[in-house]
């Protein structure tokens, strides 16, 4: 079964880090782009980040540079997102992503994971 599984998300105050990670299973993980998508209440979603299959490129939204890191580990099927320096605009449902040869367009989606960054 392909399965894409987010986890890592809570809420945490502004200026805050957190650590998401995508699990993936029932397909050739290695073989995948990774993207991590937000999507806030009312807004459209939007793509975070983006990470080539052979781990050796990175895309950042112009809002989130210098503050996320995304990040790959082939040899466990797992992607992660490290959220630095958290801004309370932060809060979203985080998903992760799978496309083929570059970051569009994402083919699987997991089930989310919440982040509410909030005093």
């Amino acid at each position: 079964q392909l399965q894409l599984v987010e986890s890592g998300g809570s809420l945490v105050q502004p200026g805050g880090s957190l650590r998401l990670a995508c699990v993936a299973s029932g397909f050739t993980f290695h073989a995948y782009y990774i993207s991590w998508y937000r999507q806030a209440p009312g807004k459209e979603r939007e793509r975070v980040a983006c990470i080539s299959s052979s781990n050796d490129d990175t895309e950042y939204a112009d809002f989130v540079k210098d503050r996320f890191t995304i990040s790959r580990d082939n040899a466990i099927a797992t992607a992660y997102l490290e959220m630095k320096t958290l801004r309370p605009e932060d809060t979203a449902v985080y998903y992760c992503t799978t496309s083929v040869a570059s970051c569009e367009p994402p083919l699987r989606w997991g089930q989310g994971t919440q982040v509410t960054v909030s005093s």
